[in-house]
Formats: C-alpha cells, sequence, structure tokens
C-alpha cells in the first residue's frame, strides 16, 4: 500500500516511497499505528522518513502528517536547498507533553501542511542524542529562562537556533496562550524569508552564547590559576545552603515539581557521617521517608514515578524512568547503612525487585522507561476507586479491606480527580508486612489493566547506573540474585552494546547496538563495574573498569582538565559540550570525577589522582559559585578529602564462609571513600597487578582476616568483625 501524499508536500521519490512500503509491510496485519489518520482498514494514511528509525520515540511521529527527517545531512541539505529556516522538534518517547503536542499540532493537519511547505522538520530522540540536545537546550534556557520537553527550536540550515521555546498549544487562545504554534511558524517564516540579516544576527549571538554556556571560556578564573582545589568548606556550605530551603514538614525542597534530586540525599549523608551534624541526617531521612510514603512512589509494584507535581509527594508525573530508580537504590541502601533503618532496607529493594521483574531485556539489559499514560490518560493505569479497591479484596475480609484503606489513604471520593493515588499517610511497617497478600490481589488486577508504553531501547548510560545500584544493594543486603542480574547486565554491555571496530555504543534495540557512546555511557559503566567488583570480588569486572577507564581519556578528556560529552571523533556540532551540571541524572563529568578517585585508590597509581585534580580546578569556579549544580560532583569532592581506605578480606582456601562476619560489617557501614577487594589466600596474589595493595596479605590461623591501609601501610590483620567495626568508625 502507498501511502498518501503528506499535506503541504511534493510526493516523495520512488526510492523512498518504496523504503517505507517495506517498512510498512514488516510492521505487519495486527500492528495498530500510533495517529488519528487511519483508513478504512485502520492502516495509517500517512507515513514520513521516521518509519525507517529505530528510536522508540521517532517511532511515535513515522505515520504524522508532517514531513519528517531524523537529525543528519540530508534535513540540512534540503533546507538549503530550498532556502527554507528549520523546524527542530526534540522529547524523549514517555514525555506526556510531548504526547500532547504531537496529537494536538503533528497530527493537525493544517499544521502539518504549513510546515511541510514553508520548514524543513527534523526530530530528535534526546535519549539517544544527547549531544544535540544539551546544545538547543543551551539556546532555549538563554532565550526563555527555563526549559523543557518537548523542545522547539527554529535553526537556519547552517544548523544555529535563532528562536526557541518548549510545548506550544496550537493556536491562538488555546490554554491561555496569546500565541499560538501555528501562529508562530507562520511569524518565524516571514521574519525568516523578509528579514535574513536579523536572522543572522540572532543565530551568531546564540552560538556565542551556547559555546560559552557549554564549554566556559577558555579566560575563564579556574583556566588562569584563581582558583585552588575545592574542599571540604565547599561541602560544609553547600549543605548549608539547602538548609533554609528545606521542607521541614514534607522533606525536600521548598519548589514545585519536586524532584529527588533537587536535594543531594547522599552529600547529606555523608556530610552527617564526617561532621556529626544532626541537621544533615534530618534533611537526608525526612526526604527519604516522605518519597517513600507518597505516591510518588509505586505501592503496589515498587519504584519511584519521575517526580511530584505537589509539594507532598503524592501526586506524581507518572512516567517512570531506569535512572531514577537506579540512583534511588542507591540513595535507601546508603541511609540504609547510615541509620539501620528496615524500611529504607525495604524500599530499595522493592526498587529492585520493580527492575528486574517489569523493566529487564531478555538479553540481560534493563529497558528504559515506561509512560505515564494509558489509554491517552495520564495515570490512568494506577488510580483506583475506593469500591473498585473494596470489591477487589472483599475475598480477604472486611478487616483487611479496612486496614487497607486506612493505611494507603483511600477516600470515598479519591485524592485525585476523582480517583485515588495510593500514599501512606502514617507509615507503619507492621501494617505494611501485614498488608501483602492485598497489595499482591491489586497488583494482579492492576497487570490486566492496559498498561502505559514502555521505552524498550537499552541505554549504556542508564544501564551503568543500575549495575552500580544492583551490585550496592546485593553487597549492602548480602542478596547474591542482585549481584548475578548486575552481572549479566555487566556482560550484555560489554558484548552486545559494542561497534564493529568494538567501541562502546550508546542504544540497543531489537538485536542492533548503534550511536557510538558518549561520556556518560562510558563513565557510569566504568562506575557499574567498579561497583560490581566489589560486590563479587571477580577481578574480569575490574579489568574491564580499567580498560574503559582508559578508553574515557581517550576519547573524551581535554588536556585542561575534565571531560566532553562527545568524543574527539564524533560529529561536529555548534558547540561541544563540557558537562557541568547535575540534574536529574548526573553528569558524565562528576561520575568521571568519582571513578578517577576510585581506581587511584585501586591502582595506587598517581596518574588516576592527577586526573581528578586537574578535572576539580577545570570546574572549580563552578563548584566554587555554584556548588548546588553540581552536587553529584562534591561527592567527588569529598571523596578527594577523605581518608581513603583500601580494605582487603582475605579467607583460607575453601573456607569463604568464614568471611561473612567481616563482609557483613563492610555492608553495614558508609565509609566516603575506600577499596573493597578480596578472595582466597592461593588467589590473592594475582590481584596485584591491578590492585597493588593485596600482594602479601593472607588468612590468620584458618580465620578470614580483613586489613585496613591507607596508601599502601596497614594496620594488623583483624579476625574479629567488632574490631573492624570499631576501626571504620574513626574514619572520617
Amino acid at each position: 500500500m502507498q501511502a498518501a501524499v503528506l499535506p503541504g508536500s511534493e510526493p516523495f521519490a520512488l526510492p523512498l516511497q518504496q523504503r517505507l512500503a517495506r517498512a510498512l509491510a514488516g510492521l505487519g496485519p495486527d500492528c495498530a499505528p500510533r495517529t488519528q489518520h487511519r483508513d478504512e482498514q485502520g492502516r495509517p494514511r500517512f507515513s514520513n522518513r521516521l518509519l525507517l528509525e529505530s528510536s522508540p520515540y521517532l517511532l511515535q511521529h513515522a505515520h504524522n502528517p508532517v514531513n519528517w527527517f531524523p537529525w543528519g545531512d540530508e534535513a540540512f541539505v534540503e533546507a538549503a536547498r530550498l532556502g527554507r529556516p528549520v523546524f527542530l522538534s526534540i522529547g524523549y518517547s514517555t514525555c506526556h507533553w510531548c504526547h500532547v503536542m504531537e496529537s494536538e499540532s503533528f497530527e493537525d493537519e493544517e499544521v502539518a501542511g504549513f510546515l511541510n511547505s514553508h520548514y524543513v522538520a527534523v526530530k530528535v530522540d534526546r535519549e539517544e542524542r544527547p549531544d544535540i540536545d544539551a546544545v538547543y537546550m543551551s539556546a532555549v534556557q538563554q532565550l526563555t529562562g527555563s526549559g523543557g520537553w518537548p523542545m522547539s527550536v527554529w535553526l537556519s540550515a547552517a544548523r544555529e537556533p535563532f528562536y526557541g521555546g518548549t510545548y506550544f498549544p496550537p493556536r491562538d487562545g488555546e490554554r491561555g496562550a496569546r500565541l499560538g504554534f501555528l501562529s508562530l511558524l507562520q511569524a518565524l517564516s516571514d521574519i525568516f524569508q523578509r528579514d535574513p540579516q536579523r536572522v543572522r544576527q540572532a543565530c551568531t549571538a546564540m552560538v556565542q552564547a551556547i559555546r560559552l554556556d557549554l564549554h566556559g571560556s577558555p579566560g575563564s578564573p579556574a583556566a588562569s590559576g584563581q582558583w585552588s582545589l575545592p574542599g571540604r568548606d565547599l561541602v560544609d556550605a553547600t549543605v548549608g545552603h539547602f538548609r533554609p530551603l528545606f521542607d521541614e514538614v514534607h522533606g525536600g525542597l521548598r519548589r514545585l515539581p519536586k524532584f529527588p534530586s533537587h536535594l543531594p540525599l547522599r552529600l547529606l549523608l555523608r556530610h552527617h557521617r564526617r561532621s556529626g551534624d544532626a541537621a544533615s541526617l534530618h534533611m537526608a531521612v525526612l526526604t527519604l521517608e516522605r518519597m517513600a510514603a507518597g505516591g510518588v512512589y509505586d505501592q503496589l509494584a515498587g519504584g519511584f514515578h519521575r517526580y511530584s507535581t505537589d509539594g507532598e509527594w503524592l501526586l506524581p508525573h507518572f512516567e517512570k524512568m531506569l535512572y531514577d530508580n537506579a540512583l534511588l537504590v542507591v540513595a535507601y541502601a546508603e541511609a540504609f547503612q547510615l541509620t539501620g533503618r528496615a524500611d529504607f532496607a525495604r524500599v530499595a529493594r522493592e526498587i529492585c525487585d520493580y527492575v528486574l521483574r517489569e523493566m529487564s531485556d531478555a538479553d540481560g539489559g534493563f529497558r528504559s522507561a515506561t509512560d505515564a499514560d494509558s489509554e491517552g490518560v495520564e495515570g490512568r493505569f494506577f488510580v483506583w476507586s475506593e469500591s473498585e479497591i473494596r470489591h477487589e479484596l472483599a475475598s480477604l475480609g472486611e478487616a483487611t479491606t479496612r486496614r487497607f484503606l486506612a493505611h494507603y489513604g483511600v477516600r470515598r471520593g479519591g485524592n485525585w480527580a476523582g480517583s485515588n493515588i495510593l500514599h501512606v499517610p502514617q507509615p507503619d511497617e507492621q501494617a505494611w508486612a501485614a498488608l501483602a497478600g492485598a497489595r499482591a490481589r491489586l497488583y494482579e488486577v492492576r497487570a490486566r489493566r492496559v498498561r502505559p508504553l514502555r521505552d524498550d531501547k537499552v541505554l549504556a548510560s542508564w544501564n551503568g547506573l543500575m549495575i552500580s545500584a544492583l551490585a550496592l544493594a546485593g553487597r549492602i543486603f548480602d542478596h547474591q540474585p542482585y549481584v548475578l542480574a548486575a552481572a549479566r547486565a555487566a556482560d550484555f554491555a560489554l558484548t552486545r552494546l559494542r561497534g564493529p571496530a568494538g567501541r562502546l555504543q550508546r542504544c540497543y534495540k531489537d538485536g542492533q547496538a548503534r550511536q557510538d557512546a558518549f561520556l556518560d555511557d562510558h563513565a557510569f559503566l566504568v562506575a557499574g563495574l567498579i561497583d560490581l567488583y566489589e560486590a563479587s570480588f571477580e577481578p574480569r569486572y575490574l579489568r574491564h573498569a580499567l580498560l574503559l577507564a582508559d578508553a574515557t581519556e581517550a576519547l573524551f578528556a581535554d588536556p585542561a582538565g575534565g571531560w566532553f560529552m562527545t568524543s574527539h571523533e564524533h560529529e561536529t556540532l555548534i558547540a561541544r559540550e563540557k558537562p557541568a551540571y547535575d540534574g536529574a541524572e548526573p553528569s558524565g563529568t562528576s561520575v568521571a570525577l568519582m571513578n578517577v578517585l576510585r581506581l587511584a585508590v585501586f591502582t595506587g597509581a598517581d596518574p588516576w589522582r592527577q586526573l581528578a585534580e586537574r578535572a576539580l580546578l577545570a570546574h572549580a569556579a563552578v563548584l566554587t559559585e555554584r556548588p548546588f549544580s553540581m552536587g553529584e560532583a562534591l561527592l567527588a569532592v569529598e571523596f578527594h578529602a577523605a581518608t581513603a581506605l583500601e580494605i582487603v578480606i582475605v579467607w583460607p582456601d575453601g573456607a569463604a564462609a568464614t568471611a561473612a562476619p567481616l563482609l557483613d560489617v563492610l555492608r553495614r557501614t558508609l565509609l566516603p571513600a575506600h577499596a573493597f577487594a578480596g578472595g582466597a589466600e592461593s588467589a590473592i596474589d594475582s590481584l596485584a597487578d591491578s590492585i597493588p595493595f593485596v600482594r602479601g596479605k593472607r588468612a590468620r590461623a584458618g580465620r578470614a582476616a580483613a586489613y585496613v591501609c591507607h596508601q599502601g601501610r596497614c594496620d594488623l590483620p583483624l579476625t574479629d568483625p567488632a574490631a573492624l567495626a570499631a576501626l571504620l568508625r574513626r574514619v572520617v
């Protein structure tokens, strides 16, 4: 079947028509196209070049009447040939407002017709191309003072922006907007054709501003030696910055929306451990408590939604992202180490179980996200009426039903749009345990509903975060299935996420790896491999971490210190970002910083520490003037200032069980800077090439022994867990 000609466009050339026809045929007769425009048989009336892509987000737009191009030279050559501006739309597959703008504007034939006849339209998946997203997000933020997705940017054929924004309603007056998307398209097309000099001036100014924003000035104070290495005084000052902003009732910051990442929870835990500051612990603990009790946490399945739209953590934006959940596993597990609280351990394990159950790829990797919407309505999959809960729990008895309704704050009239988002007004671990059967029953019922869309692509960076999370949780909670799942994901990344030349790739979907990896892919995977080594004591994971860290330096290092987002061989964009902002995800810079510090401790090699110190100096201005914007990097600052411990656990051959009491001490202890190594006595020296501090370490009198060292100088070996715990408590 030949798709209809897109409104406002010429028919596609015959080779493209044939490729699209083959792609359509490959969808099969049962495929339900994501579009309002279907013929009598339910087949899509329109198809565009995005049908030939593999990105779930781009494929969502493959049957819009818009003549979409993927990012690439073809689109910009066409714009130059036609003398038209480029309209660039950036989003991701589980973005609610991206779906809204698609439905309102990109599915509208009048809007599509104007776009097709006056612009070249380009779609980008920000999760696959964070480099493009960073460049044009910088433009939008400077033009509007804020950013977000969908991102809408107007470019010249030279890829230079002259106007931008985020979501626009389709027409004037809709959703309270004075100027709608169609009017904006018309006005900017008119300016582009009528006043090219004005457009060129705007482009020139924007390009200069973007380059300064993403890379900084070569004459900056940090480059000219006006800054020293950031230290613990900076961490103390940053913690002080958050105190007056803290929400003493609900935790987090007093701002909307509420993201878990807005408050640097892991930094607060470390600050308390070092300083004993009660306020730091209070801010972290209250936030973790209230998030886990809120609707932002999926009380039936585990796992966190992306953020809360209200101040109480009740009303979430319902999409679930792999990276959020990976990062929160680590935060809750470390909070358990510091406090011993069983509820924090439970939440960390529930998140891991959710990911393994619902986000695992058959090949061993982890899928990216699930949507906020189902059946076209945000949150429908997750919410309940009181009557529905009563009906489904009736077989469990009235007492259980009443207890469930009370524990999860269920109201007859609902707590959101007439429905109930499950939350826990008064946390009670005994009640939680007693309601396991009721939760399982409702989970089964919910599983029969129409599920939100799941983005099945596997991203190297987010998988690196999840490998860290599972490895850490497996080690702290002594749960081998988590460690094995982390190992399986690591093996997948090391073998399947590879390009033809063996280089790490960013994305994997439908059996294919693609897109050379970015800094965050390398850095997050290195961190995951280090964490996996410490959880498994399997030497090959540390060796792979070292190899990948070497590749990171070869591909991304800035000789002046720090790292670029893109490799030296990457496509040249109008600016090359040097990441210096920790948002919902940590930046590649911050994680790479921690990696080289950790590898310096493992290897005793000074070059790794020198790399860290050059990077800290390169970012000293930002860290000093805006430390809250690099909260994750402050973990590296704290690590750099701490007494980094080299800890070896050695057990007699065939007697690994004797190490369990000593390992249990490490599980229960939050250490700000460490390198853990371990193995049987006969194998320990074989690790010395990678980990010099293990050389010569031996078990004692048939029992496992712990060696606690600093820069190669070791205390006497310890076989008593209590003595080890007492020693570690003194370390800051």
